[in-house]
This record gives C-alpha cells, sequence and structure tokens, in this order.
C-alpha cells in the first residue's frame, strides 16, 4: 500500500475531489495548510507599504491505495489540479506498512 499525499490550489479542491471520486478513491483526508514552494508568496500592499506573504494557503490531500492504483490516481490528480501556472503543487507517495481498522482491528486492504 501507499500514501498519495498532494499538495495543491485550494481553489482546484472541488475538481480534484471529483477526479478523485471517478477513479474510485472512496476516503481522503483533507487538511488547510500554508507553506511556500517555488511560488515565493504574492506582493501585497498596505497602506501604501509593499510587503510580501512568503506562505501561501494550500490544501493538501491524503490518500491511502494498493499500489496497483497509484498511477491512475495520480494521474487523476495532476489533470484536476493542474492550470499551467507556478504554484498548481506536488504528489509525495510514501510506503505504508500497515492499516489497521480502529472499530474492528481489520488489517491491511480490507481496512482502507
Amino acid at each position: 500500500m501507499k500514501k498519495i499525499e498532494a499538495v495543491i490550489r485550494p481553489e482546484r479542491i472541488d475538481k480534484v475531489k471529483d477526479a478523485l471520486s471517478a477513479v474510485g478513491v472512496r476516503g481522503l483526508t483533507v487538511t488547510e495548510v500554508i507553506g511556500s514552494g517555488n511560488q515565493k508568496g504574492k506582493p501585497h500592499t498596505y497602506r501604501g507599504t509593499e510587503y510580501s506573504l512568503d506562505l501561501l494557503p494550500k490544501i493538501r490531500i491524503e490518500v491511502i491505495a494498493a499500489d496497483s492504483d497509484v498511477e491512475r490516481i495520480v494521474d487523476a490528480l495532476c489533470k484536476a489540479a493542474a492550470t499551467g501556472e507556478v504554484g498548481d503543487g506536488k504528489i509525495f507517495i510514501s510506503p505504508i506498512e500497515e492499516v489497521i481498522r480502529v472499530r474492528t482491528k481489520e488489517r491491511g486492504a480490507a481496512a482502507v
């Protein structure tokens, strides 16, 4: 199993949720986060003084999937999250050693 973590633009969350649902993703975790990367923030003006916000709002999506489903999920994420601009996001994939459903103590793929 793999953990797929995507950090995307907040305005793309609805398209991404729909795309993940279309490829069969049943469960996901969504978190509002702030961070910086290549986008480097935006210049703002307050009372005539320009300043920069280095940390921008983003959305982090986490999905646990079978190894065989990873490429399909990554493709759906890339298509739905892309705007063609700097700051579209990143996807991280990590191995998951074990998953346990708390209520039934099921393990592995059955627990996802």
